[in-house]
């Protein structure tokens, strides 16, 4: 097997169809390339000229040393890492290219290097991250919340199993005088503003920039997101979510600001909106997951478990170590400045 760096273009041909995420997509990685000054490597794993494996890393240059990660810090991406397209059934397969793809990408790195600050977030179709312990890399597992979508026909079945409560209020719809409707940029930069104020409360910044939101919808083709957003009859903005589109999932990505009308959660309607399309639009066919964006977070999980979304497991791998503890905390600060 050969694991060797390629373009963008090489990129889009050797992506698969399936078991990917949003941002392994081409042109959201030319995006967050124009928006960190940190420089894009892929890497691509190859048996003869077929595609088995890629790796998306985002490597800068600091005063504290090299750093390499995937994703790029402060963009709002929640994973991306490693993906595996073995084309064989056979474990010991899949194992052979995980372990040659990830100890390649380390060794051009020079991840062992004292001055190497190396973190990914892995998606959660990479299950395997064995590699990077074997390569004394520190890895700890994350959860996120997907609701399982796949084979229902209707609304009523995407909600099947949510808490009573939940079920109750996304029933009320078509009893509030609210609309719902999908709307453009313009309506995703006003979502946006939701998630400044929302962070400026715990005395936080919001994970990403106005002008890369407005360049990633740009950029993204049509089918790949959607803004969702509740009026008042006078056409007031009341809330909105936007949601990003992967082949196999529907992410609830940003926005979603708690907001109530007529006594009814708003948020509680926009995932309403949103599950009713995912399962009857044959536009989003082969989206069979809604994927809550993290369960990490005490507070949050109390709402997002009346979804009775599937707990799934991703990695983060991290350098280890004391002295990569200090160039964290560095870097931390160093970011946190910019």
């Amino acid at each position: 097997m050969d694991v060797t760096r390629i373009d963008l273009e090489d990129w889009r041909e050797a992506l698969p169809s399936t078991g990917y995420e949003i941002f392994h997509d081409p042109d959201a990685l030319r995006v967050l390339d124009d928006h960190t000054d940190a420089t894009l490597r892929l890497y691509g794993a190859y048996k003869g000229q077929q595609s088995v494996g890629l790796l998306p890393v985002f490597v800068g240059e600091r005063s504290i040393g090299r750093t390499a990660f995937s994703p790029p810090v402060s963009l709002g991406v929640p994973r991306l890492g490693p993906i595996l397209d073995p084309n064989s059934p056979k474990p010991r397969k899949a194992e052979r290219i995980n372990g040659e793809l990830v100890s390649a990408v380390v060794d051009d790195l020079e991840v062992d290097s004292r001055s190497t600050l190396f973190r990914s977030s892995c998606q959660i179709y990479y299950d395997d991250p064995r590699p990077f312990a074997w390569n004394d890399l520190s890895v700890e597992p994350k959860f996120t919340y997907v609701v399982d979508l796949e084979g229902c026909t209707d609304v009523e079945d995407a909600m099947a199993g949510f808490s009573k409560s939940l079920r109750n209020e996304m029933r009320r719809l078509d009893e509030v005088d609210l609309t719902i409707q999908t709307e453009g940029i313009d309506a995703a930069l006003r979502v946006y503003d939701d998630v400044v104020d929302q962070y400026a409360e715990y005395d936080d910044t919001a994970p990403m920039s106005r002008p890369f939101l407005r360049d990633l919808l740009s950029t993204l083709e049509n089918d790949q997101w959607r803004v969702y957003v509740a009026r008042a009859p006078d056409g007031t903005y009341q809330s909105g979510i936007i949601t990003l589109f992967a082949p196999e999932l529907a992410y609830y990505w940003q926005g979603g600001v708690t907001a109530s009308y007529d006594h009814v959660s708003v948020n509680n309607l926009l995932h309403r909106a949103i599950l009713e399309d995912v399962v009857t639009d044959p536009a989003l066919e082969s989206v069979i997951g809604y994927d809550l964006v993290g369960a990490n977070t005490e507070r949050l999980c109390e709402y997002k478990g009346k979804f009775n979304g599937e707990l799934r497991p991703y990695y983060v791998v991290e350098s280890a170590g004391l002295e990569m503890s200090l160039a964290k905390t560095a870097y931390r600060t160093f970011a946190g400045m910019k």
